[in-house]
């Protein structure tokens, strides 16, 4: 015996993917995550320069900020699991509860947003759906 032989670490890998038809459905969760924490992280540094751009207090800037980059690394780190599919289902279906309310609330006017914000906010609301389209496609292609 030779010390790798001992060694706690293996040299082979475990495929993290079932197969091919799980790919889209994993590039839509990552791509869906880097854009969330990328966002995020913009959103959190600049809070108090888009405060008076958007209509919402800078710490509610942040905390959304926050918010989407925790997201963000949750929803990349899952999109690793072997059940990608239920992974999928629970993140489409977030989004488009997540879309729904928020239009519920743009269109509610419940919140005090400049006309930048409320753009802003469709157009976030408009990436969330593409997003949800996408990794619709993907369960599809798993079912």
């Amino acid at each position: 015996r030779t010390i790798a032989d001992m060694t706690a670490f293996t040299t082979g890998t475990v495929p993290v993917s079932s197969g091919a038809d799980d790919q889209l459905l994993r590039f839509a969760l990552r791509a869906d995550a880097t854009l969330c924490a990328g966002l995020g992280l913009f959103i959190a540094m600049a809070a108090d320069a888009l405060a008076p751009l958007t209509g919402l207090t800078a710490t509610a800037e942040w905390l959304f900020g926050a918010a989407l980059v925790g997201y963000g690394a949750v929803l990349y780190t899952v999109a690793r699991v072997r059940a990608v599919r239920r992974v999928g289902q629970a993140v489409l279906a977030g989004n488009v509860t997540f879309a729904g309310a928020a239009a519920l609330v743009l269109g509610a006017g419940w919140l005090p947003l400049t006309g930048f914000g409320v753009a802003v906010a469709v157009v976030f609301v408009a990436l969330t759906l593409g997003f949800a389209g996408l990794q619709y496609l993907g369960v599809r292609r798993l079912a």
